[in-house]
């Protein structure tokens, strides 16, 4: 017989996920928090199916509770407490995102033949922002040059640029030296290559 209830139950609770009604109530649960799902069929019966709809998922069944006695199947109930199910509350202790969202619902056997649904809660994650990461960039100092920091401790203060245009003004002039010996050389050669060059002047 409860198998019998599984498969209609299967039935009726994909047509009522796709085709949900004003029954239907969603609640935005933060993750690790306890929730009470609070759920009564349309018709009062001897026992009462509790089930679940998980998002990308097949039904789950929770338990079946009958004049306040609880009965299981499988390991899901472990994740619910029925301290409160005397008023038609099913409590789910800790709330996981990835895991418990989808839809909840209860259903009971009115007459031993009916089924009467009642409303069907929907619990939802809470969506958590991640706030874009700013890249920040450093500035390399200015060139400061600091002759007090410079060996021997001199105590004036020197800029950049005379550092660097003095050793380069220094070889300019060797260059301009070296060029200069080497034009009185050659020319001193030539000179003696050919005297009578010389001479007719």
């Amino acid at each position: 017989m409860e198998q019998k209830w599984r498969k209609v139950l299967v039935f009726l609770v994909f047509c009522q996920q796709t085709t949900p009604g004003d029954n239907q109530k969603e609640n935005v649960v933060k993750e690790g928090a306890q929730v009470d799902i609070h759920c009564q069929p349309s018709q009062a019966a001897f026992m009462t199916v509790w089930f679940r709809v998980r998002d990308n998922s097949w039904m789950e069944f929770i338990g079946s509770f009958s004049n306040g006695l609880k009965k299981t199947e499988n390991n899901v109930s472990s994740e619910f407490t029925h301290g409160k199910i005397n008023r038609d509350i099913l409590t789910l202790k800790s709330f996981q995102r990835q895991k418990d969202s989808g839809l909840y619902c209860c259903a009971s056997l009115y007459k031993g033949k009916e089924l009467q649904f009642g409303p069907v809660t929907q619990l939802r994650g809470e969506t958590v922002e991640q706030k874009p990461t700013v890249a920040q960039t450093t500035t390399a100092p200015a060139c400061t040059c600091d002759s007090s920091k410079a060996r021997g401790g001199i105590g004036t203060q020197l800029s950049c640029a005379p550092l660097i245009l003095g050793p380069l003004a220094g070889g300019c002039g060797l260059l301009l030296l070296l060029l200069i010996v080497t034009a009185l050389y050659c020319n001193r050669v030539r000179t003696r290559r050919c005297p009578h060059h010389y001479k007719r002047k």
